[in-house]
């Protein structure tokens, strides 16, 4: 079945969210509540029992039930308001919905089934991602055209972009003649002057700047004029005002010059107009915003070439023993699928047949080929190499590691790092405080400016609002995150959202769990001793049929040591497993055996059950001493021996940790083995700190003790058992095998279960928030140093003036630099 979206309850206003778009979230007895502002955030973190107390969650019970949109076959889709979402509105298919009753927002389509399936296109804006439209247009809130939210392989035409680079080749042809004409009076003899009188000239640049201005830059007074009606004023309410300022003033200039009174004149009494500007500032942002749409569509490349990794179709074999070539979703789990070598494995599955290695570095970013034989698994978009094998498909589709991978970093570019809310903020007082500039601007040089002040005031004006791009400012964050998530996708590196990102920079303490973590996670048997008057046999036996029915990873290695035995399991009852101490279960009556209790695990648990264990207790220390762990096997009150299982450190293991404690980071390892054979595995790795014994729920407490002294934790476990404490740390990083990668229990997922992802990471955390910071006090110093010398504030002193043109291609390409900066993320080395 197709997954619908997960919405979430506010427990504070009670209001609904979408956990992709919450505000904020927060961590309370070991569960995530997600809220629809900061401050209903922070009135939970104050008192969160009085939040959650049956009696509060009643009051604030939603009574309108949600509904969900119709399917694209029917003529009408649904929409809800982001704040209100008790606002539904119904409309037919394809007309624009009216804005909330209460809030004024524009609504948003509700997801559905279809959406999810890719039916349907949503559109989302780069800066607001809170803006989801069912068809492209423009943003609402900063009036950027929308994108589509999730990519695909095949680049669609953008509509946005091809209406765009039209309009800004139209007005090249017709602004080049304007500006040449203008400049012509910079020519010596001013040869122009002698065909044509400056009257001439005037209507010629008021017939060319025309449709220039009124048809090439509609868009931008389409989305200007939007801005003002909604409240939302962004950059377009500075380009329509300031390109019909400097337009508006030429014409009644052309049409009317007599009207103007002396202030407004040059000295031989002729009215300046500035049609070349108009159209000049116009073309100019044209270009902007199509260079920008170019550089925009590039911030998907890394999903694009994710999606590329599938093959289109795959080679399944029938009963018959022939192959056949089926499109690959026509592949369902269980299907034979024959890969040969040089060809890329279609779907996740596990090898039934044959041998070869694989490359799997566009996967866990790992260059060397792992080997794969009978009983391995293999993920759909690796590449086999040399040899040819038949699997088994285990799961397609939307199911396979390669789908998982994309829907995680589609979601993750979407998210909003802390680091923007300064930007939020300075962008939301910005263009009133550019408008007041330029109001302030005016009057300044309509008073005290030279003749003629008038005309001056308004040129100076007009530079200020063109120079001023707020747009900079709300790019300058969420292109880097895009970017940066894509690149950590192609090093096997899984970002959950951009505030792990962000704090990942500031941890300064790693904690690690050992098994499947430090370790290889596939222990092996490596020594069967019996108590007196047993054998080996009868220890390894009974400990296997208890074991059958237990997940733990020593389970496994148990039975796979009592079948190279060739040892009979029996079937047991009322099995149990007790966290972090051991397993029980009951043997049934056997001919003259009486039912047996058989208890296993640590020499603590047999202890807490009265049971003897000092009698092995020597041999037990041995093992522990050489990094076993020891599971003791009692029957019926009574020690009968011990088994030793190893689980082998990753060779990239020590090279890892060798590197994270060159950048200062405190390694500390939890384990629930015993304190002898952990500190044995801490002296081999050369670990900070080791807390062993430690149940699962005693982890997520050692990380908040940690959290409690000021540390910034970040926590590597598998995922699975170690998610109470996964949850806990500042960054929970989970250990994917490759195949079955929980990316739902950590912050980031490293698809190889390899520590030297951690590394990487880490360097991507660095390099990502470098480039926002360097995006930030670009767009930032940008804005203070431009509306200045846009205002003339260097006119005193050097007689300098900002054209309004030159403001206009400064405005134009500070976007532009900033996305361009943004796309240097995906060369950076991890």
């Amino acid at each position: 079945m197709t997954d619908k979206v997960n919405l979430q309850r506010d427990p504070v206003c009670g209001m609904t969210v979408d956990p992709a778009r919450a505000a904020a979230k927060a961590e309370h007895a070991g569960k995530t509540f997600y809220f629809c502002s900061a401050g209903c955030s922070k009135k939970f973190a104050e008192s969160p029992e009085k939040y959650l107390s049956a009696e509060a969650a009643d009051a604030r019970e939603i009574t309108h039930a949600p509904h969900h949109a119709k399917s694209p076959k029917n003529s009408s889709v649904e929409y809800t308001c982001p704040m209100h979402p008790e606002v539904r509105e119904t409309v037919r298919a394809g007309a624009t919905p009216p804005p909330c009753p209460d809030c004024g927002m524009a609504l948003d389509p509700v997801e559905i089934d279809a959406i999810q399936q890719g039916s349907i296109t949503l559109y989302v804006c780069p800066m607001h991602p809170e803006i989801v439209r069912d068809a492209p247009g423009t943003c609402p809130i900063c009036g950027m055209a929308l994108e589509p939210r999730t990519a695909t392989l095949a680049e669609p035409p953008n509509a946005e972009l091809i209406s765009m680079t039209r309009h800004f080749w139209a007005s090249v042809a017709l602004t080049t003649p304007i500006f040449l004409m203008a400049m012509s009076d910079l020519i010596p003899g001013k040869p122009l002057q002698h065909f044509l009188s400056m009257r001439e000239i005037t209507w010629i640049e008021f017939a060319l700047s025309t449709p220039v201005v009124l048809w090439g830059g509609w868009p931008f007074f389409e989305r200007g004029v939007a801005s003002i009606v909604r409240l939302k004023l962004n950059m377009f309410t500075l380009i329509a005002i300031g390109t019909s300022a400097a337009y508006g003033f030429s014409v009644v200039a052309a049409l009317a010059p007599g009207i103007f009174p002396a202030s407004f004149r040059e000295a031989d009494g002729s009215i300046a107009t500035y049609f070349e500007a108009a159209a000049v500032i116009t073309t100019l942002v044209l270009l902007g915003q199509v260079l920008e749409l170019r550089a925009r569509s590039q911030t998907s490349g890394a999903i694009r070439a994710l999606l590329g990794l599938q093959p289109s179709t795959a080679r399944r074999v029938l009963p018959d023993g022939h192959d056949e070539d089926v499109a690959l979703a026509e592949v369902h789990p269980g299907d034979n699928l024959r890969v040969r070598p040089g060809e890329k494995i279609p779907v996740d599955g596990i090898v039934v047949e044959g041998h070869s290695t694989v490359d799997e570095s566009m996967i866990t970013g790992e260059a060397i080929p792992i080997e794969k034989m009978e009983g391995t698994r293999v993920t759909g978009g690796t590449i086999n190499s040399t040899g040819s094998f038949v699997m088994r498909a285990d799961k397609v589709g939307r199911d396979t590691v390669l789908a998982q991978i994309v829907k995680m970093v589609s979601e993750a570019q979407r998210t909003r790092a802390p680091i923007q809310r300064l930007a939020d903020v300075v962008a939301s007082y910005f263009v009133p405080a550019v408008l007041v500039c330029a109001a302030i601007t005016f009057v300044v040089w309509a008073i005290a400016g030279p003749q003629p002040r008038f005309a001056h005031a308004i040129v100076n004006a007009v530079a200020v609002l063109i120079i001023a791009c707020p747009c900079a400012l709300g790019l300058a964050t969420p292109m880097s995150i895009m970017v940066g998530t894509g690149r950590g996708a192609r090093a096997g590196v899984l970002i959950k959202n951009a505030e792990v990102l962000e704090i990942l920079e500031k941890v300064d303490t790693l904690v690690l769990d050992k098994t499947g973590t430090l370790t290889e996670g596939k222990p092996r048997v490596t020594a069967v001793i019996p108590a007196d008057a047993h054998s080996e046999q009868e220890s390894l036996q009974f400990a296997a049929s208890v074991e059958r029915a237990s997940e733990h990873p020593l389970a496994a290695a148990i039975l796979t040591a009592a079948k190279e035995r060739n040892l009979q399991v029996s079937p047991v009852f009322n099995f149990g497993a007790v966290a972090g101490g051991g397993v029980t279960a009951d043997l049934p009556a056997n001919g003259n055996l009486p039912p047996q209790r058989i208890l296993l695990g640590s020499s603590k648990f047999l202890d807490e059950q009265g049971i003897a264990t000092n009698s092995l207790a020597p041999q037990a220390q041995k093992l522990r001493l050489g990094g076993d762990t020891v599971v003791f096997v009692a029957v019926s009150g009574e020690l009968i021996g011990i088994i030793g299982v190893a689980d082998p450190i990753k060779k990239t293991t020590a090279d890892a940790l060798r590197e994270l404690r060159a950048e200062g980071l405190k390694i500390v390892m939890l384990t629930g083995d015993s304190k002898t054979t952990a500190e044995a595995v801490a002296r081999n790795l050369n670990i900070d700190e080791v807390h062993a014994e430690v149940r699962p729920e005693g982890k997520s407490e050692i990380i908040r003790a940690l959290i409690a002294r000021g540390r910034k934790v970040a926590m590597a476990g598998d995922g699975i058992n170690d998610a109470p404490a996964l949850a806990a740390a500042d960054v929970g990083i989970a250990m994917g095998s490759g195949t079955d990668v929980a990316m739902e229990s950590a912050g980031i997922t490293l698809v190889g279960g390899d520590l030297r992802g951690i590394v990487r990471a880490r360097r991507l955390s660095r390099a990502t928030m470098r480039n926002i910071r360097q995006n930030l006090f670009f767009a930032f110093i940008y804005n203070v140093l431009g509306v200045p010398l846009a205002a003339g504030v260097l006119f005193p002193v050097f007689g300098l003036l900002l054209s309004p043109m030159i403001a206009s291609a400064a405005m134009s390409f500070s976007s532009v630099s900033v996305i361009t900066n943004a796309l240097r993320l995906r060369r950076v080395a991890l």
